[in-house]
């Protein structure tokens, strides 16, 4: 008995042992009958789903009050309704309740302050950013996006930027016509 050492009998931890891997494995049925898309990053719910099925699954797992029904309810309803909401997005109004709009934080190699107080970012933040996207001069940069999901974005390289790309982005107005930029497609 391990009782003493851990605050835990070896039923317990069977029960949790048990438990854990019940729900890991509905997750994965869910998975395969909804799709890939429950845990993608294309909108900020999505994150919501990824970080509200990570909870349960973990407070199933651990909490022996809570039954693996619990659990299955559970996750199942929040795959519904995140099929729900994914077919609503596709109606412009709904998608713009549910969805953050993709900010431009840098315009060619030129900050945008606003912006970046807005996104709640530093130049700091960005210049990281930019490092990370293994950008060499600012000069390649043609644009610097903080998407819907708070990831970022960085636009850069030699040819021209088609500014198709950024349809939607909160700030793309500030885009300065230059050879660098392709005009969007009509």
């Amino acid at each position: 008995m391990i009782d003493g050492l851990v605050g835990a009998t070896w039923t317990d931890l069977a029960v949790v042992v048990g438990s854990a891997t019940a729900v890991f494995v509905l997750t994965i049925v869910y998975v395969r009958l909804v799709g890939l898309r429950s845990f993608s990053k294309m909108s900020g719910f999505d994150l919501i789903m990824t970080l509200a099925v990570g909870s349960i699954v973990g407070t199933v797992a651990v909490t022996p009050s809570l039954s693996v029904v619990d659990g299955a309810v559970g996750i199942g309803t929040l795959f519904v309704v995140q099929l729900v909401i994914a077919v609503l997005r596709s109606r412009t109004r709904f998608e713009r309740l549910v969805d953050n709009e993709p900010l431009l934080l840098m315009a060619g190699d030129r900050f945008l302050p606003d912006n970046l107080r807005r996104a709640r970012a530093t130049e700091g933040d960005v210049r990281a950013i930019l490092r990370d996207a293994n950008v060499l001069d600012r000069a390649q940069v043609r644009a610097v996006v903080l998407e819907t999901t708070g990831e970022v974005s960085v636009l850069h390289g030699d040819g021209p930027l088609d500014l198709d790309l950024l349809e939607g982005v909160r700030g793309a107005d500030q885009i300065v016509a230059s050879p660098l930029m392709r005009p969007a497609a009509s």
